[in-house]
């Protein structure tokens, strides 16, 4: 059986109860045990009186009958005293059978004594034909005599077994007594035998040895017995012998020993029953005197035992009572020990220490010894568990205080890096600004401003950082934004922006405060589902208003997700965890749920059919507002890319065509693009409607023919872009500064870019946005 497992509690139970069950067990044992004894010796005066008196009756008359049967036996003619005694007899018998069969003396004897009372049964039983075998003189005298003392042999025995006493003194003087009768019938053999010679005249063949025997058993016993009885038993005894009777019958003995076996006994036929009888009945009251003293003084010495027996089965009870409230106490006063011990852990564990950490991330001081102040627990073994853990208790504090400090160092050494990162991203920026300006050559412009774009994702990393520091980045708007132009300008910081399809966008503003972070979390959405599928397919972009809010679904066509790591990551979108510098891989994750816990903006993964994910992002209402003037984005990125930004109207029915090819493209603006919507949920979020038809197809490739371009022509294609940003930027707040930038060291844009690259025509500015100029704000100046 293992224990490792059990409560403390049912340990010390079991530790307890076990010595305590064994202890009581012993008592009961030996209150038994000494139960018993005294029992049997109270029970000895009914055995006396219910089966001794009786028993000895039968005895005598037994006796007397052999006498007479044996007489008959040494005559020609029957006796008729002999019919006289038998129905004496026989009325002995019944009174004994009466008692013999009942509950009272059955239910005081005890196992051996039942035996023997059924064997003497059974020999009163053979009487009747022993009687026949008389009458017919089929047996002679010596086994006439042999008959009779067979049966008063059984009787015997069974008071032995009556005289089992459990009192060793009481016991020997029951065993003596019995002794005696049995001397006593010896001698009532002695005299069936010389009755029977004197009637007949002589000893038949082998009588005179047998009388012999007989004598010397009978002297043998009363020696024997006597000895075993106490003093004053012997003393009368010893009184009784020197009754003359006694001395004639012994002497008429001593004359039977002597005399000639073929002779006639040389005894008075008169003289020997007178001494006889006479010596029969005094040793016979001699016995029922001693056997009433014995059962007397039995009570006294049960009584005697049954007290001692209760005083020591009180104390033994009380010993284990006492034994029982002290394993108690001391269980109990363990158990709520060991238990304060547990209760100050799990406290320490489950409350103080994320206390104490989250008050040290809120920037509160920690006193370590206030935290963790000492318990007293004793001065035992579990007092030094105590003071073992309360060391245990202040280490974690301190580590706990350690650990959040070396945090807050990372985070500030994160936030430095970020902003230096800025800083030279920042200063990049300024300085590709200025060589678009002086390039002449439509193929190295292209390829600044594809720079120009990787610098605009590296800004967006760099904030990263800064995110994970638990600082905001610095971008920021004072004025709403359309939410079409945030998602332009999450568009535009992805790497495949050219896979990215802006379908039905209803018109709806951002407020300024939270478009820099709308961007950055549909960028890290967006960048996620053109990393996670393949590349010849599309991510569709698509928004519209709810009860609730706004929403911007973003679906890709990939693989998927299975539905446990759909859950985890909705768990992670919804309570942002504690960053884990382990858990890298999952860092685009840990920042989109970092920035829509600063809002309250509610992103939601599900799996789509037969591939690919949905991110739901549900812009709160507080964050939405009416579209605002056509003013793009500050973007940072190529003009570029709107070649590729087109929104499409959808069907009548809701359903986005699949199959496109190229069309025109739309100009870099705000649209107002009717749409179909759909149900909104018991959450307020738009119902997506399934597809019908097959998947999404890789869009086709159309060729186009190079064509010559001329720098004038690459600027005009971008121009787009970067007119609109301009005004932007001179709306943003400026939030950081990066250190070490020199002052006025960008120059400021300069404007008249008319053509579009690759032979495209460019669209023209929208209205309200100004193109840059000399003075113009650069993309550095704005976002520093």
């Amino acid at each position: 059986m293992d224990t490792r497992d059990w409560p403390i509690r049912a340990k010390l139970t079991a530790l307890l109860v076990t010595p305590v069950a064994a202890l009581l067990a012993l008592w009961i044992f030996a209150t038994t045990l000494t139960f018993g004894p005294a029992l049997d010796l109270l029970s000895a005066r009914t055995l006396l009186y219910d089966l001794g008196r009786p028993g000895e009756v039968v005895v005598t008359e037994l006796q007397r009958e052999r006498r007479l049967s044996v007489v008959q036996l040494a005559g020609p003619a029957a006796l008729p005293a002999l019919a006289d005694q038998r129905r004496r007899t026989d009325a002995a018998i019944a009174a004994l059978r009466d008692r013999v069969g009942g509950d009272k003396l059955r239910d005081a004897a005890g196992d051996l004594l039942d035996v023997r009372l059924d064997k003497l049964v059974a020999a009163l039983d053979a009487l009747p034909a022993g009687r026949g075998f008389i009458d017919r003189r089929q047996v002679d005298r010596a086994g006439a005599v042999g008959l009779y003392s067979g049966m008063i042999s059984s009787a015997f025995q069974t008071f032995s077994a009556m005289a089992a006493l459990p009192d060793p003194e009481l016991n020997r003087e029951a065993l003596a007594l019995t002794a005696l009768g049995r001397s006593r019938d010896l001698l009532g053999q002695t005299d069936a035998l010389v009755a029977g010679a004197l009637a007949a005249g002589r000893f038949s063949d082998g009588e005179h040895l047998l009388l012999t025997q007989t004598i010397g058993n009978e002297r043998f016993l009363v020696d024997t017995a006597v000895a075993d009885l106490p003093p004053e038993a012997r003393s009368a005894y010893q009184r009784l012998t020197e009754d003359p009777a006694f001395v004639q019958l012994r002497t008429l003995q001593e004359g039977l020993l002597r005399a000639d076996p073929a002779a006639r006994p040389p005894v008075d036929a008169r003289s020997w029953q007178t001494s006889h009888d006479a010596v029969q009945q005094a040793l016979r009251d001699f016995e029922l005197s001693q056997a009433d003293g014995l059962a007397e003084r039995s009570v006294p010495v049960a009584v005697g035992i049954l007290v001692r027996l209760a005083v020591a089965g009180l104390l033994g009870l009380a010993a284990i009572v006492v034994s029982l409230l002290v394993a108690v106490r001391v269980g109990r006063t363990l158990a709520r020990r060991l238990t304060g011990v547990r209760s100050a852990a799990l406290e320490m564990a489950e409350r103080r220490l994320p206390d104490v950490v989250a008050r040290l991330r809120r920037g509160e001081q920690v006193d370590v010894a206030r935290e963790a102040p000492p318990l007293e627990y004793g001065a035992d073994e579990i007092g030094e568990v105590g003071r073992a853990f309360n060391e245990v208790r202040r280490t974690a504090v301190r580590a706990a205080v350690d650990e959040v400090t070396l945090r807050r160092g990372l985070n500030e050494v994160f936030l430095n890096i970020a902003r230096r990162s800025q800083g030279l991203v920042h200063r990049q920026l300024a300085l590709l600004d200025r060589m678009e300006r002086r390039t002449e050559d439509p193929d190295e412009l292209a390829e600044l401003f594809r720079v120009d774009h990787l610098a605009t994702r590296l800004r967006r990393h760099a904030e990263d950082l800064v995110i994970l520091a638990g600082a905001a980045p610095g971008r920021g708007w004072r004025q709403p934004v359309a939410v079409l132009d945030v998602v332009r300008g999450a568009v535009s910081e992805v790497e495949a922006y050219d896979r990215v399809d802006i379908g039905a966008v209803q018109p709806a503003g951002v407020v300024g405060r939270a478009v820099a972070d709308v961007i950055h979390l549909l960028a890290e959405l967006i960048e996620n589902a053109t990393a996670y599928s393949p590349p010849e397919t599309r991510v569709e972009v698509s928004g519209q208003q709810v009860p609730r809010g706004y929403v911007v679904e973003i679906t890709d066509h990939g693989l998927g997700m299975t539905p446990q790591a759909v859950e985890n990551a909705n768990r992670r979108l919804a309570r942002p965890p504690e960053f884990d510098p382990a858990d890298s891989a999952r860092l685009g994750l840990f920042v989109v749920s970092r920035l829509a816990a600063r809002h309250g903006v509610r992103v939601t993964l599900r799996s789509e059919a037969p591939g690919g994910v949905t991110a739901v992002v549900l812009v709160p209402s507080d964050l939405v507002t009416e579209e605002p003037p056509a003013t793009p984005v500050n973007t940072g990125r190529p003009a570029s890319v709107v070649t590729r930004l087109a929104t499409l109207p959808r069907p009548r029915n809701g359903r986005a065509g699949r199959d496109r090819t190229e069309q025109t493209v739309l100009p870099f603006a705000p649209a107002r693009i009717s749409s179909v919507e759909a149900a909104p949920d018991g959450d307020g979020l738009p119902r997506r409607v399934r597809r019908r038809g097959p998947a999404a197809r890789p869009r086709p490739q159309v060729a186009e023919a190079p064509a010559a371009r001329s720098p004038e022509e690459v600027r005009r294609q971008m121009s787009a872009l970067q007119a609109g940003t301009a005004r932007g930027r001179r709306d943003s707040v400026i939030r950081s500064v990066p250190p070490g930038r020199p002052d006025g060291a960008v120059p400021a844009p300069t404007g008249g870019r008319t053509e579009g690259r690759g032979g495209d025509p460019a669209p023209s500015p929208p209205p309200g946005a100004t193109a840059a100029t000399p003075d113009s704000p650069t993309a550095t100046e704005r976002d520093a």
